[in-house]
């Protein structure tokens, strides 16, 4: 150990300087001879310059070694001299410099690969401190904002004046959403904000995302799935009335054209009248779809008020006790420890909770052991969650996507407007619907305002 043998040296130098000192003190005061004293006074005094040199030189050493470590200097190697505990100290500085050397470039390695990483990422990210000094950019950045690489945030002024004042904000703000224009049109940049310390200062990174390429996306998804809907629904109404007319149409017309009136017979008029009646049938049938639509597409503005939620779930059960199912499943409101009230139209949400209980209500049809329970809770974040879980067969994962889109429904009867009516509801309420299903244990719908 290079420490042991450093302070065997030191023990023997100043053991050997204590015993010359002594010597030095025997022959003045003892044999009272003069060259003795002066004899045994040179060597101290040599042994002394020795002893100082020797730590003189390991301080140099250990200082050098350390301000190299300081000036990020690892290329140094220190020689290995006749001195063993010298060399010993010598080899210990080469070990750990080349510990320090490779764990360097290892750190450089796994910067180049999070640079390469940032690089290729999908989203835009982008870092500065209060200076406005930019930190990070990323090709996506530049991209989004059709911009070459910044070094400070004033330079966004370039692109569309305000611009530094938008992003200068985000130390206050976690969420923005701008809009620039330029020379490839308008775009909706969505901007989410995460504070940090680096070396004591402050700095921010934004995440950049282009929101509008993804709505416009999510819309046309949205319109593809309706149109195949509509068109689905049209046409199971019109195909079979177009056809009925037909055919209705074939019993008054003959070989020479329109039959006379004496050729009209009994059973002639009976399949007239039951064709007449179908397409009566299909064309209610039509006009209901189009109302559900027209339903659907204009709701009415939500007059909201403060309501205590517990209340207002105790007022929907009462009016869901009416429910075919109600009194064969075990129907609960669990409430909250402390009373929430919400901001709400009462009407339009009763219809939201209606909606989903009876979902629940349908889904668990024909068990004995149907259990449907309404939680609600505040979030830490501010908002309120409504859960609405039953025990049913669950929502296969293929249907997921699907349910809440307009007409679509799995069952016979039904009309396809519920989950979408609901969700639409909830949206102009400023809050979200979701739902999370196990099949074959349970499915949660989910209100969150």
């Amino acid at each position: 150990m290079v420490s042991k043998t450093i302070y065997i040296h030191l023990i023997i130098r100043v053991m050997l300087i204590l015993l010359t000192a002594i010597a030095a003190a025997w022959g003045i005061v003892v044999l009272r001879q003069n060259i003795v004293f002066i004899g045994f006074t040179i060597l101290l005094l040599w042994q002394c310059i020795l002893l100082v040199r020797s730590l003189d030189s390991l301080n140099r050493k250990v200082a050098f070694f350390f301000d190299a470590i300081r000036n990020e200097d690892t290329t140094l190697s220190f020689p290995e001299t006749g001195d063993k505990s010298m060399n010993e100290l010598s080899q210990s500085m080469n070990r750990l410099n080349f510990l320090i050397r490779d764990a360097k470039s290892q750190i450089r390695m796994q910067e180049q690969y999070y640079e390469t990483i940032l690089e290729h990422a999908a989203t835009g990210l982008l870092s500065f401190d209060e200076k406005g000094n930019i930190l990070l950019t990323n090709s996506a950045t530049r991209r989004l904002l059709n911009c070459e690489p910044l070094t400070h945030i004033l330079q966004l002024d370039r692109i569309e004046k305000g611009l530094s004042q938008e992003f200068e904000q985000m130390f206050q703000t976690k969420n923005k959403l701008i809009n620039i224009t330029n020379e490839r049109g308008s775009q909706q940049l969505l901007l989410h904000a995460t504070l940090m310390m680096v070396k004591d200062k402050k700095v921010v990174l934004l995440s950049i995302q282009d929101i509008r390429n993804e709505l416009d996306e999510k819309e046309t998804e949205s319109w593809i799935k309706l149109t195949r809907v509509l068109t689905h629904e049209i046409m199971n109404s019109i195909a079979p009335i177009t056809s009925l007319s037909e055919t209705l149409a074939g019993y008054y017309e003959g070989p020479e054209g329109m039959i006379k009136p004496d050729e009209i017979n009994e059973r002639i008029i009976t399949n007239t009248i039951k064709g007449l009646t179908v397409i009566q049938e299909r064309g209610k049938g039509l006009v209901g779809f189009v109302d559900a639509y027209r339903k659907l597409t204009h709701l009415p503005k939500p007059e909201c008020k403060l309501i205590d939620l517990h209340i207002f779930l105790e007022k929907v059960k009462l009016l869901l006790s009416a429910e075919p199912n109600f009194n064969k499943t075990v129907f609960k409101i669990v409430p909250c420890e402390t009373p929430i009230h919400v901001f709400i139209d009462e009407n339009l949400f009763s219809q939201v909770i209606i909606n989903l209980v009876r979902n629940s209500f349908q889904s668990i049809d024909g068990r004995d052991d149907g259990n449907i329970q309404i939680n609600s809770f505040k979030n830490p974040k501010g908002t309120i969650t409504i859960q609405i879980i039953d025990n049913g067969p669950g929502i296969p994962t293929e249907m997921i996507d699907e349910i809440f889109v307009p007409f679509f429904t799995t069952r016979q009867n039904g009309s396809g407007i519920g989950l979408s009516l609901s969700r639409q509801i909830v949206r102009l309420h400023g809050g979200s619907l979701k739902v999370v299903s196990r099949q074959g244990i349970e499915t949660v719908f989910s209100i969150e305002i």
